[in-house]
């Protein structure tokens, strides 16, 4: 290990840096909220909190929304019925 470096042609900033497609933002979330997903990369031993934190947004996004599957429930519900009622003599 040298005594002394020379960082006069160092540059600030990410080490790696992210593509494109990412976006740098500030964003306040609950303590234990973090803590969970930082626990989870912990036990894999692998992976990044905020991929994760990430992965559960869109997975979020991409579910039906409660009122299409309530929607969707009633309208099964409503067939059910339909058929016993025509079915009566």
């Amino acid at each position: 290990m040298k005594r002394e470096y020379d960082l006069s042609k160092g540059k600030r900033g990410a080490v790696v840096a992210s593509g494109p497609e990412k976006v740098r933002i500030t964003i306040r979330l609950d303590r234990d909220i973090v803590d969970k997903f930082r626990e989870q990369v912990r036990r894999a031993h692998r992976g990044n909190y905020q991929t994760l934190i990430n992965d559960a947004l869109r997975e979020h996004l991409h579910r039906p929304s409660l009122a299409q599957e309530v929607g969707k429930e009633l309208r099964s519900v409503l067939r059910e019925e339909l058929h016993r009622v025509k079915a009566r003599p």
